[in-house]
């Protein structure tokens, strides 16, 4: 395949806006240079002081249970702050899978209509400030110091009454992405759970509308060995009186989730039943890959066909649904979010790493699938490119359920190279990769000590006409788009 103009669409996934200006948090009046030393310094400051705390992104281990997550101190935290949580109406998402994108194509309909959006989304994937947007835009280093030394004051404050008061990473995280929304004047805060949802530090809002985009095996140490499990956990992001938006499909994780939904009082409008998805069928091998999917929404009083989607994969058009029903729920409420503005918006909304195109001849693709059902939804994704072979790059979190994304890739790929990431310590050994591979994998495999080595020698064995797929771990995607980010293909 060449990279002529048909690769071009699936080329553009990295926000544009990413490195745009916005106006300062700061109250000052004295300007301050940009890139000044002043301010590099203090943002550097602050990212050791967040990065030193205790952050179970990077070492999950060291919560023992659910019960060690507690939301007592991100409400102390926010009452200092003056609860900027409860000024913003907010869209609150939770799920196994699909909540970022879902996230994302609510944030660009809000925005399409005209209104101003805080997005607040976890993890990072280059730079710590991505988490909280406005409008696409992040905030400039200057703000992320002003945030940061403006909520250390308030957390040492405390600590002077309390010595055991210790916010974790997240707790700070999201505190920083309430105070920046309420600087910023945002009509709409739209929140990504970071992990759970019962007792996620984003837990503390009052939500318009709440979203449960699925429940799959994710994180069963913390949340649980069972569906229904986990979905009581993912469910504790409703509330009395808010509608919620679901798409679970599981038999025992739907009658969990709608036992708390009438525990709670509240209506649930379920894909599938309330509202309907049908996707566009698109033929195996297509050759056009500017050929975006689409798919039709029916239900909850409107019938909108050809609905054209900025993310690749079936499965976006229903997580694309989802976010049309939210949009329509918030629409009974008295936003104004009319049809155009759903179709631009899902149309513009991109998410980084989510079968992202990096480089084509051969074909690249970067995309954090990092559980089991998230892995089957991409290797339907790529058996539908045109490709003459499959070689899936792949490493894992210790946490996950390796084996049972490599029994399903192998189904697909043609070959996998099993790899460690670098980044973080959490990934799964070599050693113990290659004891899985032995005895799972029937297609041809290799083993490559790092990322880097890996796609090197991946991109040294692949012809133009393969497709290459580097998949397992948000660590690892985070990685290779890192090493691949200064070559990554754009559109004309």
């Amino acid at each position: 395949m060449s990279g002529d103009s048909s690769c071009q669409q699936w080329c553009s996934f990295p926000n544009s806006n990413l490195k745009s200006k916005i106006l300062p948090a700061s109250n000052s009046d004295e300007p301050l240079e940009q890139g000044s030393v002043m301010d590099d310094t203090r943002y550097q400051r602050a990212m050791e002081g967040l990065f030193s705390r205790l952050n179970y992104e990077r070492t999950p281990d060291a919560a023992t249970s659910i019960a060690d997550f507690r939301l007592n101190t991100i409400r102390r935290l926010l009452a200092a702050l003056g609860n900027p949580q409860s000024r913003l109406p907010t869209v609150h998402l939770a799920g196994s899978k699909g909540k970022g994108s879902t996230a994302t194509m609510v944030a660009r309909i809000a925005e399409a209509a005209g209104y101003r959006v805080g997005l607040f989304t976890s993890p990072h994937v280059d730079r710590f400030e991505e988490r909280f947007t406005v409008n696409g835009t992040v905030p400039e280093q200057r703000d992320v110091a002003d945030l940061y030394d403006h909520l250390q004051q308030v957390v040492q404050k405390i600590q002077k009454q309390d010595a055991a008061f210790l916010p974790t990473f997240f707790e700070m995280s999201t505190a920083m992405g309430w105070m920046h929304f309420t600087n910023q004047h945002v009509d709409l805060a739209v929140i990504e759970v970071g992990l759970g949802g019962r007792l996620d530090s984003t837990n503390i809002c009052n939500p318009a509308v709440t979203v449960i985009t699925s429940i799959s095996r994710d994180h069963t140490r913390l949340l649980g060995e069972t569906l229904a499990a986990i979905a009581r956990e993912k469910a504790g992001i409703i509330k009395p009186g808010v509608p919620v938006v679901t798409h679970v499909t599981d038999p025992a994780a739907a009658r969990a989730t709608e036992e708390i939904a009438r525990q709670q009082g509240v209506s649930q409008f379920r894909l599938g039943t309330e509202f309907h998805c049908r996707p566009h069928r698109r033929k195996q091998g297509h050759p056009d890959l500017s050929a975006n999917y689409r798919f039709d929404f029916q239900g909850m009083g409107i019938d909108w066909r050809d609905l054209e989607l900025g993310m690749p994969g079936e499965h976006q058009t229903q997580n694309g649904a989802l976010a049309v029903a939210t949009t329509q729920l918030l629409a009974g409420q008295g936003w104004k979010l009319p049809e155009t503005a759903v179709r631009q918006g899902l149309k513009n909304a991109r998410c980084p790493l989510r079968v992202e195109v990096i480089h084509c001849d051969p074909l690249l693709i970067v995309d954090v699938a990092h559980n089991p059902a998230s892995i089957a939804a991409l290797c339907a994704t790529i058996h539908q490119m045109p490709a003459q072979r499959r070689l899936v790059i792949f490493s894992s979190s210790r946490d996950k359920e390796a084996e049972t994304m490599l029994r399903t890739l192998n189904e697909t790929a043609d070959e996998i190279w099993l790899t460690q990431f670098t980044t973080n310590p959490r990934a799964v050994e070599l050693h113990e990769l290659k004891q899985m591979a032995e005895r799972i994998l029937t297609c041809p495999w290799r083993i490559q000590n790092t990322p880097a080595t890996a796609i090197a020698a991946a991109r040294t064995w692949a012809t133009p006409r393969d497709l290459i797929c580097i998949t397992g771990s948000f660590f690892l995607a985070a990685e290779a788009k890192s090493l691949l980010g200064t070559e990554a293909s754009r559109p004309e």
